[in-house]
């Protein structure tokens, strides 16, 4: 296997003396889609968090392509290839997706957010934001508002947002929360395709997405790993089935 992206151990966080995360511990390789699943409360967002740098945690550490970022703040991590997503998406819905997508292309160059400039106006931020929206498949829409845009479209554009920051890793957040069937599939081709070139930490509640794409699964259950595998591992865990997949995934997985 590569040298790990991501490496996260024995990592804590707790909440008026709930453990929201305990003791955590695993990796994120190049080229990989490790889901993260388990029930609400199970403390899957918080673990986002702190990857990201908006939760600091209680112990523990994460390292980075080779660097400890345990401490550093958002814009830190993001400068060295770290970007996430939502569950709810984070978009303004007052601008173009080529304004939000260009946008995030000048706050990662180090430059100010200037509300009053259209940025989209700008040759060299527009040109890599139509890039980034053909990725997602948006580039028949840069200039629609994002306000009248889809639910599954707000997903895209907030995807296009993470990729305009060139990342290495990407934590997403439920990316296919309230999509429709069409939409679902076409988010799981987007994702293998973004697989080629950079890992996914993947949290996620459709397992049909989790089993289409995951190369390993860690299933959270009350702020703790109860298990780590291979998808057809996770299927055939009998404790992983009994606290949260059920005793029907077995079957009709």
């Amino acid at each position: 296997m590569n040298a790990p992206l991501l490496e996260v151990s024995a990592l804590s966080r707790s909440f008026g003396g709930i453990a929201a995360a305990s003791e955590l511990s695993l990796q994120v390789v190049h080229g990989e889609v490790h889901a993260i699943i388990g029930p609400n409360g199970a403390g899957k967002t918080t673990l986002v968090s702190l990857l990201a740098g908006e939760l600091r945690p209680d112990s523990g550490s994460i390292r980075f392509c080779g660097e400890t970022i345990t401490a550093m703040p958002v814009h830190a991590r993001a400068q060295r290839g770290l970007a996430r997503t939502f569950q709810i998406t984070s978009i303004f819905p007052e601008f173009s997706a080529v304004g939000n997508v260009a946008m995030a292309v000048q706050a990662h160059a180090n430059h100010s957010f200037r509300f009053w400039r259209p940025v989209a106006a700008d040759m060299a931020l527009r040109q890599r934001a139509l890039e980034v929206l053909q990725q997602v498949g948006l580039a028949d829409a840069p200039d629609r508002n994002a306000g009248e845009m889809s639910h599954g479209e707000h997903r895209l554009l907030e995807m296009a947002m993470a990729l305009a920051t060139r990342p290495a890793l990407l934590l997403l957040d439920e990316p296919a929360a309230g999509l429709g069937p069409e939409e679902t599939t076409a988010m799981v081709a987007i994702l293998r395709k973004l697989r080629q070139d950079k890992g996914i930490l993947l949290v996620e509640h459709d397992m049909d997405v989790v089993f289409a794409i995951a190369d390993r699964i860690t299933v959270m259950v009350s702020g703790r790993a109860i298990a780590t595998g291979s998808p057809q591992a996770i299927r055939e865990d009998d404790n992983v089935r009994k606290a949260y997949l059920g005793e029907g995934l077995h079957e009709s997985a």
